[in-house]
């Protein structure tokens, strides 16, 4: 069956639902049943069994894979911004109202190469893909560090519902078209003084690096050199270009294809910031199918509802340590 752009839109089926399922669960919630070793055998045995796997991965993937926002890794990379300015994380900074451009595209270019252009420092994603390499599988993220793809994930297989680091807009809304960042984002660091070490990654010179970039390397537009921004959901100008509207298509194919099967619904470090797109819809479709599971890691939010705790397996802690576990 041909999927057209017109004809599905997984993202905003996948928002309905989870807006419908909000009003069907009454019950209370409940933290699972069993050991926690229990759960993890019951969830391997369903990882063996399912049909397909629909995989929801929200920022606590990366944050166990170690692409952490604050602490050390933010200090290493923005001690001068968190100097000059009182910033405390990389998420704040993106907010933060720079004196001028050539200081605030420094900061983006760091913010994006830190995320987008180096691997993770633990190899979470890639046990992942290890465990799905056999299966009928379909991810579904909120996720911006393109660290799927970096692990050897297919690209037929994601659906970045929320953006790109690797990509820019233009801040006119007419103009529809994405433009990939990377060879600015190294040359934006070289300005900076950035240098490379054995591996290719760059790294802070003792002597020191800028602040700034040059007034004549502030992005724009190629088609026609207005103003770019970045390609990440904020409001209604979020450009949602070819790409990600045959990834929304493809997700809302494999999501009805196997709605009746044997399907494991594997949510990992979804937080309460967007449960509508992922966690919520997960729930509903689990709850509509009585040969579907519902599984959730996570740190300190493993929870389902009561009406499909008994084919909901919730396990509390760090995902890449269940990851591995499971491996």
């Amino acid at each position: 069956m041909t999927v057209t752009f017109r004809d599905s839109d997984g993202y905003r089926e996948s928002i309905q639902r989870g807006l419908t399922a909000v009003r069907s669960f009454r019950g209370g919630i409940s933290f699972g049943q069993g050991s926690r070793d229990e759960r993890i055998a019951r969830l391997r045995e369903e990882l063996e069994a399912a049909d397909a796997v629909v995989v929801g991965a929200g920022a606590g993937l990366s944050t166990a894979a170690g692409l952490t926002y604050s602490g050390e890794r933010f200090e290493r990379h923005f001690a001068d911004f968190a100097a000059r300015f009182g910033i405390r994380d990389m998420y704040s900074g993106g907010f933060y109202p720079f004196p001028d451009d050539e200081i605030r595209w420094a900061w983006w270019a760091r913010h994006i190469y830190y995320n987008r252009y180096i691997d993770a420092p633990r190899p979470v994603y890639q046990d992942l893909r290890a465990l799905l390499q056999s299966r009928d599988f379909f991810v579904v993220t909120t996720n911006v560090d393109h660290q799927f793809q970096r692990a050897g994930f297919e690209k037929k297989r994601l659906f970045y519902t929320q953006g790109d680091y690797g990509l820019f807009q233009s801040v006119d809304s007419r103009n529809q078209r994405t433009y990939d960042n990377e060879e600015w984002v190294m040359r934006a660091m070289e300005a900076q003084g950035f240098v490379r070490d054995e591996g290719g990654i760059f790294q802070i010179p003792q002597s020191g690096v800028a602040m700034r970039i040059p007034s004549d390397l502030i992005p724009t537009c190629p088609d026609d050199g207005s103003a770019v921004t970045m390609n990440l959901r904020a409001d209604e100008s979020f450009v949602e270009d070819a790409g990600w509207r045959r990834a929304s298509a493809a997700y809302s194919d494999f999501i009805r294809r196997h709605e009746r099967l044997r399907t494991l619904y594997l949510e990992i470090g979804v937080g309460a910031n967007t449960p509508v797109i992922i966690k919520y819809p997960f729930w509903a479709l689990v709850n509509a199918n009585p040969r579907a599971t519902y599984a959730c890691l996570n740190y300190d939010e493993a929870f389902c509802p009561q009406q499909i705790e008994d084919r909901s397996i919730c396990i509390d802690g760090d995902a890449g340590d269940v990851l591995q576990a499971l491996a």
